[in-house]
């Protein structure tokens, strides 16, 4: 495709709002895409080590937490496109706008809680399993080294991580449908659904505080990540995203100049008419494209987990528990499908790690280049992001090569810290969307009583944690 043409940069002071129309609504199929990388980075850590591993000691009690975290974070979600929607700034960015320290405990957050490279030593971990061999340090270091020329050299990066992800959510529907014809009984389904009604609101034995809130962490998305939603939808052109610049890399693109800081419609009729499409089809596209994947991905990998595993009394709190699933596979359907989950696990749990960096050097970069970098010719927000990219991968190999090495105790670090990050901007999301934006499409009613019940949810676990 042609590169983006160079737009002027903008006199709007910081803080300032330009009023511009809000763009002519896109087709439902052209906006599909967000939902996908949400879902595609989501699809790791949660559905493929910690749910299966909380299943396999605990059996399928806990499915209800995973439906509900589900729901709640839907909810948080929309809450995030319709900052975005409405301004074309990142919820991070409208956050800042009050107090600067919010965007720096966000920035520190999800650098703390991706520096861990749990997700791509668990790739590298399985990696090894599928071809007999290997140091899974070393192939992690290589692996995060390669994601970084990648992001690098992606003219548009969000089209990068778009496909990538894309195509990692492909290849887990094709396994799942594999999987339910040839391994998961009739009784597991049955006992699936008896366990999520008669077991809602209670926690099998031997799952730990800990544990839930990792698990919680771990469903779908979480933390930081969530947050990123504001820059996917804006590199997708939804709403008034469409009048911001791409995030462009510095190396082989042209680079675009700063857009406004915010941009408001005017509230008449036409305008008002396209914000009900653009905010119906926002809701359609992440209703399937994220929530429903992760529901059906959560429930088969657990029901896996569930007949392969459940009643072991040798599973260890590492990613060897997937081994042994790899090798009851092959027992009970052949060695096809062995190879083909381990190669499908790795694969889907590298792509996480690319999504993840992706993720950090968003959120950072947009912060520092709007807060205290805006007139710099040197740190553009390219640049400052893959500055973070890089810092990350150095980061996480030094952590890796230092002997911090266990993929489990990676990710719970990650994820107790996702839950955590999630309570804190769900409660700014709150004023932010009811304080910040024109009364005919700020947040009320259902969607308001949701975000109260999100704070309810996420307060909850992460204060019994600390008791």
């Amino acid at each position: 495709m042609s590169q983006p043409a160079t737009r002027p940069e903008t006199t709007v002071p910081p803080g300032g709002i330009v009023t511009q129309e809000l763009p002519e609504p896109m087709s439902l199929r052209r906006m599909v895409g967000p939902g996908v990388v949400a879902v595609g980075i989501g699809l790791a850590a949660g559905e493929i080590v910690l749910w299966p591993y909380l299943t396999a000691i605990g059996g399928l009690g806990l499915l209800w937490l995973a439906f509900a975290t589900l729901a709640v974070q839907f909810v948080i979600n929309m809450e995030i496109e319709r900052y975005t929607l409405a301004t074309g700034q990142t919820a991070v960015a409208g956050f800042s706008r009050w107090w600067k320290g919010w965007g720096i405990i966000i920035c520190l957050a999800g650098a703390f809680q991706y520096v861990w490279p749990g997700w791509a030593t668990g790739g590298s971990t399985v990696f090894t399993y599928l071809v007999g061999g290997g140091d899974a340090v070393w192939i992690t270091v290589a692996v995060l080294v390669v994601i970084g020329v990648l992001l690098s050299i992606s003219k548009v990066i969000y089209r990068t991580v778009e496909r990538v992800e894309i195509v990692k959510v492909a290849l887990t529907l094709f396994f799942l449908a594999v999987v339910v014809v040839f391994v998961i009984s009739a009784a597991s389904w049955g006992e699936g659904a008896k366990e999520t009604v008669v077991g809602f609101g209670q926690i099998p034995e031997g799952i730990t505080f800990t544990l839930l809130l990792s698990a919680i962490g771990a469903a779908g998305a979480g933390g930081v990540h969530n947050l990123v939603l504001s820059n996917w939808i804006r590199d997708k052109r939804y709403g008034m995203g469409a009048h911001v610049p791409r995030l462009i890399s510095p190396i082989t693109g042209q680079e675009e100049a700063s857009g406004a800081d915010r941009y408001a419609f005017p509230q008449d009729e036409k305008n008002l008419d396209r914000w009900k499409t653009w905010w119906k089809r926002a809701n359609v596209e992440h209703l399937f494209a994220f929530l429903l994947v992760c529901f059906v991905t959560i429930t088969i990998m657990s029901l896996l987990a569930y007949d392969t595993l459940f009643g072991r009394d040798d599973l260890k709190s590492d990613t060897s528990f997937l081994r042994i699933e790899g090798d009851v596979l092959a027992a009970e359907v052949g060695t096809w499908l062995k190879l083909l989950f381990f190669a499908i696990a790795a694969v889907s749990l590298w792509a996480a790690a690319m999504g993840l960096l992706d993720v950090i050097g968003r959120v950072a970069s947009d912060f520092l280049r709007r807060n205290y970098l805006a007139t710099s010719t040197r740190w553009t927000e390219a640049r400052l992001y893959l500055a973070v990219v890089w810092g990350e991968i150095v980061l996480g190999s030094v952590i890796l090569l230092a002997g911090f090495t266990q993929p489990i105790g990676l990710l719970l670090v990650s994820t107790c810290a996702a839950s955590v990050v999630t309570l804190l901007y769900s409660i700014l999301l709150v004023r932010l969307n009811v304080k910040d934006l024109p009364a005919a499409i700020r947040m009320r009613g259902w969607r308001l009583g949701g975000m109260i019940v999100a704070i309810g949810f996420y307060g909850f676990f992460a204060i019994a944690m600390v008791v």
